[in-house]
């Protein structure tokens, strides 16, 4: 039911300013390659494991690719008929040579040369989808199993020690007391190395390692706590960073189900280059939409370096942007987990009021997709009984507009890392909103012209100027300008700039061409 009367001409205008907007970029990403999408290509063909100092395989292949012949011709060729001339069958084994050395890799000349590289790395890569394909079956054959959580809003817990094994029990906790979906945060700085880590990991800093097989044993132990309570939990990581293909591709392999994954996080908030960053996502969303995995957007982000009140047009503008960069890349719907975020002073009057107008705005704007409500951090002041007060205000937002995804506010926030304590306090909180406001969302109807449905047009008005400024000047010069979360970023500058490369004429990656 449309509660916010928003005019349907002004959303389509919208909407396709926004691809005007996304259009250019997407082309971008069309036109160009990372190190990061050649390595995830890699994995998907059957790179695994580090050499002794902890280095991936698939970075010491890459490496040796790009020192003989550049990156512009993808290295699936490359890779796949050194394969051949050297009479190997392991593309491990083949890295491993490669870095002590004793191959050379060249771009055949000869047409059957050339065409039996590809056969042979077409194949390679379509074993690794196969296993992206039966670990979605997997998913789905569970949640059918086991049932899925009772009620929308999804209840979102995040858990990080640094260790995984002691990650595995807090979470299994958090999912007794009421979670439906684990979020592992990670390490401080990992989005920043342009490798990852190999193996499980006990030595994370505000969070752990994201790892393949770190993903392989969290996912195992919740799927024993789902077979425990009859739902199916829920387990959330990273693809953002330098590595958000490979990220992509390992949480597809090890049946994750949801994946933060933002257009813009990684340029505003790590200083990632823009080129690099839309390079990367597309291919990672394109492997998300294989997956069946859920993506979670970070616009709540903006709002924690930029006022809330000011800026909220812009959160709607980037809903709007990863939403057609989104569809562009195959995902669904269903798949859209658009953050937004309760962030506005409460010494502000009518705080309360603001806050439901933007929440209605965006699940108006987006009603298929499964937001990601994201809680109160900015104003969150150390007084932990005016912060628990604080994100029941926050929860009953989320019930009042039937969010899809609301993560549990911690009443410590900016005081100290959680303790199983205050976890408990804060489900405590969220189950008591959800439980008595119950579908309060069906009974909750601003008042016409009132002042809800007024904020709601103004903003929307104010999204769309933006999106024209931005169709006029570019989105990278929009980006440069610190039009987002005030964060000034140009195209030309930024971390991972030296890992992009156009494609040549003869580019080849085996795994867009599937997934395209």
């Amino acid at each position: 039911m449309q509660k916010l009367g928003l005019d349907p001409t002004v959303v389509r205008r919208a909407r396709e300013l926004a691809a005007r907007a996304g259009q250019p970029v997407v082309d971008l990403a069309r036109s160009h390659t990372t190190v990061s999408v050649e390595r995830a290509v890699l994995r998907l063909a059957g790179v695994r494991g580090a050499d002794s100092d902890g280095i991936p395989w698939v970075n010491r292949l890459v490496d040796a690719v790009v020192a003989d012949v550049g990156l512009s011709h993808g290295v699936a060729v490359p890779v796949f008929d050194a394969l051949r001339r050297e009479g190997l069958d392991d593309v491990t084994v083949l890295a491993q040579k490669a870095a002590a050395g004793a191959v050379r890799f060249g771009v055949p000349e000869k047409k059957a040369e050339v065409t039996a590289a590809r056969r042979a790395a077409r194949r390679a890569a379509t074993a690794g989808l196969k296993v992206v394909d039966r670990r979605r079956v997997e998913r789905e054959r569970l949640v059918k199993r086991y049932g899925d959580a009772p009620r929308r809003p999804w209840i979102y817990l995040i858990v990080a020690t640094g260790d995984i094994y002691e990650d595995i029990p807090q979470a299994q906790a958090a999912a007794r007391a009421g979670a439906d979906v684990i979020a592992v945060i990670r390490s401080t700085g990992q989005s920043l190395l342009d490798y990852v880590p190999e193996g499980a990991t006990r030595e994370g800093f505000a969070g752990t390692y994201a790892t393949q097989e770190n993903f392989r044993l969290m996912r195992a132990a919740l799927d024993e706590t789902s077979r425990e309570l009859g739902r199916y939990v829920r387990l959330t990581n990273y693809a953002s960073g330098l590595c958000m293909p490979e990220m992509a591709v390992m949480a597809g392999l090890e049946r994750l189900d949801m994946m933060l994954n933002d257009s813009m996080y990684g340029i505003l908030f790590r200083d990632i280059n823009p080129i690099r960053t839309f390079v990367d996502q597309r291919f990672s969303r394109q492997v998300h939409a294989r997956a069946g995995i859920i993506i979670n957007t970070g616009e709540d982000n903006y709002l924690t370096t930029a006022d809330a009140v000011e800026a909220a047009h812009t959160v709607t503008v980037s809903q709007l942007l990863n939403e057609f960069f989104a569809h562009e890349a195959g995902l669904a719907d269903w798949q859209l987990g658009l953050g937004h975020a309760f962030e506005i002073n409460p010494e502000v009057p009518e705080s309360f009021r603001l806050e439901l107008a933007h929440a209605l705005l965006a699940r108006e704007l987006f009603p298929d997709a499964p937001l990601k409500w994201m809680p109160p951090t900015k104003h969150m002041t150390g007084d932990v009984f005016r912060g628990n007060l604080l994100d029941g205000f926050f929860n009953l937002v989320g019930a009042l507009t039937g969010q899809g995804i609301l993560l549990v506010g911690m009443m410590t926030e900016a005081v100290v890392t959680p303790w199983l304590s205050d976890r408990d306090i804060a489900l405590q909180n969220v189950r008591y909103v959800l439980n008595g406001a119950g579908n309060l969302h069906e009974d909750f109807v601003p008042a016409p012209g009132g002042f809800i449905q007024s904020r709601a047009h103004e903003v929307l008005g104010e999204a769309v100027e933006l999106l024209e400024r931005i169709v006029d000047d570019t989105l990278l010069e929009a980006i440069a300008d610190g039009t987002f979360g005030i964060m000034k970023r140009p195209a030309d500058r930024g971390k991972g700039l030296d890992g992009v490369a156009r494609h040549a004429a003869d580019y080849f990656n085996p795994v867009t061409e599937v997934l395209a």
